[in-house]
């Protein structure tokens, strides 16, 4: 699974109404030069290769261990543990059997699960999935297909409550898969199949169909179908463990040089609940490859393999999209399909290169400093790709216009962006102004510092043809989404098939909220601050306002509401930095401080702009002096706009199924 953060930043971006774009010129093609020898992908070139790559690895990121499991031609080639699987009782990590948290790999398990069902005829992917289920998933002008569910354009939204628990809280209420899902049904943002957006919950869904359709709880069914027949023992989705896995199951930590984490518990267990060793998941590529190649398998057959990796709908041409489960990646022209996942500790990914019989599979049980594994993953296939498959194509030689380049990359600096994978209800509408901004460069180029090279440092992208870009140290590709021929948004290679950032509207674009907020906030703060510290002066040195008895009530009270329209949103992102550390905290437990946020929010609404208007009134009145007036205005007119960004932030929706 991939948790995001929600700390959100008060500001961010303008959508700006932007002029189609002329036709660029084409691209032509180079000569490259000679593309350089492959070496042989061979047990002892592997293992020499990932001795001296890994080592270095985990000690520059602070990662207490890791598995990699490299497989060619039906065969585990070398499978490697590195590092500790439990630093205080120094143990190793042993590739056979120690276990980690894959994550959202584990949607490939729940993927071929309903495939299975395809091939025996009790699913179809296209019919609405309400057939399947015993309550209803309501669309939003059509219906729910699986074909939706796999492609993560269903349209939920992204809920954080309750996406993780703890071992004691599952063990003492359960985690029966229906009633959950049942209960925490997201609300709609996309219609079905028009918008790729990452979603645990509809893979989850798709588990439940197969516990439905097959009589099975989902675990057992995989357990049976897809665990036995391949021979993979040391794996399950089972939470917690049973007592002979739980011993063998890495420690999941932060950073290697701190202490463990507890055990992650998610309800949504066929997202993102599975525990597997390295050799296991070499398995299970090695079904996958064979099934791709042509050969029926213990688990799909030839042509349900091939319907499974047939690209589905390109949301961003001509960057990569998602087949059905798998979702596609291309270094050095391979054809590779993958899957990463993500918890708070571990960090896997697994890639299939389909014409070359191999597999590559790699897990880390640590995040590491600044997001380290990310960057470190695109880094292993990279160097493994440049290795033995390296790039043989011509190097391309753009042929573009270089002013039509810097416009293009102005119009999109020129907005802001969310993701559309994103949370739209309550308090998980915190971050509504945390949003994602480009830069342009002077020579076409874009610089996206959400994204982190290795080094820590922003991605560069330079222009290579129309609305489309390249990172300037890899292949990963930037591209506009055009809708009647103006930008609405753009992709990134890695994550264009299943989120996509699309631009904020204008009533919530911080471009031009931010510097009002910003203004607002130093207004409201300065007022609260300076009627404690004026009272003091004045009685130091025996002064008193002059005021009519209303003029002093409203003076007083507009300073009070400022104070408490600053203090509500930062108890909020206070309650969001909390439960970020750790998302089990999201629960039913917070729910009353939900409800007192929301109390907390309109009173401060009301309060804030009842009192400043009030205080104006008497400044009016009481003819103090236009800089008096315009003091009190000012003070009003920040009110007001602390009062809309917390509207915008949710803080008043009172809503629980955040």
């Amino acid at each position: 699974m991939r948790p995001g953060p929600w700390l959100a930043a008060l500001g961010c971006a303008l959508c700006m109404v932007l002029p189609a774009a002329a036709q660029p010129a084409e691209a032509s093609p180079s000569t490259a030069e000679p593309a350089a020898a492959a070496a042989s992908l061979t047990p002892d070139d592997a293992g020499l290769w990932l001795d001296g790559l890994m080592p270095g690895a985990l000690a520059r990121g602070d990662i207490a261990g890791a598995v990699i499991t490299v497989v060619k031609d039906g065969e585990i080639l070398v499978s490697r543990g590195y590092g500790l699987a439990d630093v205080a009782q120094r143990r190793p990590v042993d590739p056979e059997t120690t276990l980690f948290r894959v994550a959202s790999v584990s949607k490939l398990l729940t993927w071929t699960a309903v495939m299975q069902l395809v091939e025996a005829g009790q699913l179809d992917l296209d019919a609405d999935i309400n057939g399947y289920l015993d309550f209803s998933v309501p669309g939003r002008g059509a219906p729910i297909t699986l074909r939706h569910l796999m492609t993560h354009t269903a349209g939920f939204e992204a809920n954080i409550k309750q996406m993780w628990t703890s071992e004691s809280a599952a063990q003492a209420d359960g985690l029966a898969l229906g009633p959950y899902l049942a209960r925490w049904v997201p609300h709609r943002i996309f219609a079905p199949g028009t918008m790729p957006a990452y979603s645990n919950y509809g893979t989850s869904l798709a588990g439940y169909i197969v516990e439905r359709v097959s009589g099975l709880p989902f675990a057992t069914y995989v357990e049976r179908r897809i665990f036995a027949p391949l021979q993979m023992r040391h794996a399950s989705f089972e939470q917690p463990l049973p007592p002979a896995l739980r011993a063998l199951v890495s420690q999941g930590y932060g950073r290697g040089s701190g202490p463990p984490r507890a055990f992650e518990v998610t309800p949504s267990a066929p997202a993102g609940g599975m525990s597997a060793s390295g050799s296991d998941m070499g398995r299970f590529m090695i079904a996958h490859l064979a099934a791709a190649a042509g050969q029926d398998t213990a688990i799909l057959k030839a042509a349900t393999s091939a319907r499974m990796l047939t690209p589905q709908t390109r949301f961003a041409p001509p960057l990569q999209t998602m087949a059905l489960g798998f979702y596609e990646l291309d270094v050095n022209g391979e054809r590779i399909v993958a899957h990463a996942g993500d918890t708070f500790s571990f960090h896997s990914q697994l890639l299939l290169f389909r014409d070359r019989n191999v597999g590559l599979f790699v897990s880390f049980n640590s995040a590491g400093v600044d997001g380290i594994t990310g960057p470190l993953r695109r880094e292993i296939l990279e160097r493994f790709a440049d290795r033995y498959f390296p790039d043989a194509r011509p190097t391309p030689s753009p042929a573009f216009d270089a002013e039509l380049a810097l416009a293009q990359a102005r119009q999109l600096a020129a907005a802001a962006y969310r993701d559309s994978r994103r949370t739209e209800t309550g308090l998980g509408r915190v971050g509504v102004l945390s949003q994602t901004r480009l830069e342009a460069l002077e020579d076409g180029g874009l610089r996206l510092a959400r994204m982190k090279q290795i080094n820590g440092q922003p991605t560069t992208f330079h222009p290579i043809g129309p609305w489309l870009w390249q990172a300037s140290t890899s292949e990963v590709r930037l591209a506009a989404l055009i809708e009647e021929g103006r930008p609405i948004g753009f992709a990134v290679d890695s994550s264009a098939p299943f989120n996509v950032f699309l631009r904020v509207e204008a009533y919530r674009s911080a471009v031009w909220l931010k510097p009002l907020l910003s203004i607002a906030v130093i207004v409201l703060g300065l007022a609260a601050v300076s009627w404690p510290i004026a009272a003091i002066v004045r009685r130091r040195y025996g002064r008193t306002l002059a005021w009519t008895p209303s003029a002093l009530r409203a003076y007083r009270l507009s300073r009070l509401a400022s104070a408490w329209l600053l203090l509500v949103p930062a108890t909020a992102l206070a309650v969001m930095s909390w439960g970020a550390a750790d998302f089990a905290r999201f629960d039913a437990r917070l729910d009353p401080v939900v409800i007192g946020l929301g109390i907390a929010t309109v009173v401060a609404i009301v309060a804030g702009i009842g009192s400043t208007a009030w205080h104006l009134q008497q400044t009016v009145r009481s003819r103090r002096g236009m800089l008096a007036v315009f003091g009190a205005a000012l003070l009003l007119v920040s009110a007001c706009v602390l009062a809309y960004v917390l509207v915008l932030m949710g803080l008043a929706d009172f809503a629980l199924d955040y």
